[in-house]
């Protein structure tokens, strides 16, 4: 599970003072106070919103407020309300207490609204002071303070994207350039240890959830190398990228169904997850070498070159592509791609083109 977290401080609203008024009125003898009370400050409520998938949008808005009450007004006015703070936040969110790190609120159900700390009440006017001994009282109540928490949000998520391919073919160096993750990165096998996730961030609504486990070696769904204990990770992701390594001493064919068949072999549902083929260290070879070997590796999955994406450039290209796709055969890739990380190679076009696909797959299971 991924763990996303930000810091913030929350205050409710402050009531509104009351107010020191008196009826004055031509030909009305009985005038008196009249001074009506403060409104309450607004609160602070949190709100649970499937189409939100980060909390990234509140690290630059870390002190939240909810607004005061308004003061009370003559003719026993009451002041306006303040208008209530309300947080959206993605399913999966806890609220932790800064301090004690006690879990406050843990979020979950679509649509799920909380209130979290109430706003202050509203002064009283002078109005309400007046006596027999005090028939012209002036003053009024003060709005009594609202409510501030220090709090830390946690966001718990499965990942979007689950990468999937040997050790060291470049699964690590993807994540580390299109998202917030900082993996360890070195030139032999075996560098992950354990999952690493990260937030990729297409634009300001737009967000998925990357997920890079140890690579998986043959015989991985058997309890070889590290891959078994991590499967786990990627059953629950809504869709896989293999990263199949062109410079790979194994050739594409080898890593391509090893990979197949180890998911297969550890769950029949996930081989048949939606999926796509990044080939990776492109930089490695000249374009003429890279087109043969993609080419090839396309008349292996039965393909002819000129329906891939690999021809393409732009990202709408991609878009209408991995349309037409799902519409005629779910059982073929997303987009089959040559990949440098290093180099940058359609690291923009994949990155967008995975973006596309989550957003797809999530507007399918709200709609169901």
């Amino acid at each position: 599970m991924f763990i996303d977290n930000v810091s913030l401080t929350l205050s409710s609203g402050k009531g509104g003072p009351g107010s020191v008024s008196f009826r004055r009125e031509k030909h009305v003898i009985q005038g008196g106070p009249d001074g009506g009370d403060g409104g309450r400050g607004g609160n602070v409520y949190f709100e649970v919103d499937n189409n939100t998938h980060t909390l990234s949008h509140f690290r630059n808005n870390q002190h939240l407020k909810a607004k005061n009450g308004e003061a009370g007004m003559g003719k026993k006015m009451y002041g306006k309300m303040g208008e209530h703070l309300v947080v959206t936040v993605p399913p999966g969110t806890q609220v932790l207490d800064a301090e004690t790190k006690e879990v406050l609120l843990d979020l979950v159900d679509d649509s799920e609204k909380k209130l979290f700390l109430e706003g202050g009440m509203g002064g009283l006017g002078n109005t309400h002071f007046k006596s027999s001994t005090n028939q012209r009282p002036e003053f009024a109540q003060p709005g009594r303070p609202g409510l501030t928490k220090e709090i830390k949000l946690e966001l718990k998520l499965i990942a979007d994207v689950g990468l999937v391919g040997f050790p060291n073919v470049g699964k690590s160096t993807l994540i580390s350039v299109v998202s917030n993750a900082q993996p360890e990165i070195s030139n032999y096998e075996f560098t992950t240890l354990t999952p690493k996730l990260g937030v990729v961030v297409t634009d300001d609504y737009r967000s998925y959830v990357m997920a890079d486990i140890p690579g998986i070696i043959g015989g991985a769904s058997e309890g070889k190398g590290l891959g078994i204990e991590f499967l786990r990770h990627i059953e629950r992701t809504k869709f896989l990228l293999f990263m199949i390594d062109l410079a790979n001493y194994r050739d594409l064919k080898e890593q391509y169904y090893t990979l197949q068949q180890e998911l297969r072999t550890f769950s029949e549902k996930l081989a048949h997850r939606d999926y796509a083929i990044a080939l990776t260290r492109c930089d490695t070879l000249t374009p003429d070498e890279i087109n043969e070997k993609v080419d090839q590796f396309l008349r292996l999955l039965g393909l002819e070159a000129n329906e891939f994406t690999h021809k393409y450039k732009t990202r709408e290209d991609l878009h209408s592509y991995g349309q037409d796709v799902h519409e005629r055969e779910r059982a073929l890739p997303f987009f089959v791609m040559p990949l440098s990380s290093v180099s940058k190679i359609n690291v923009d076009p994949i990155k967008y083109a995975l973006s596309d696909v989550i957003t797809k797959v999530r507007d399918e299971k709200s709609s169901r």
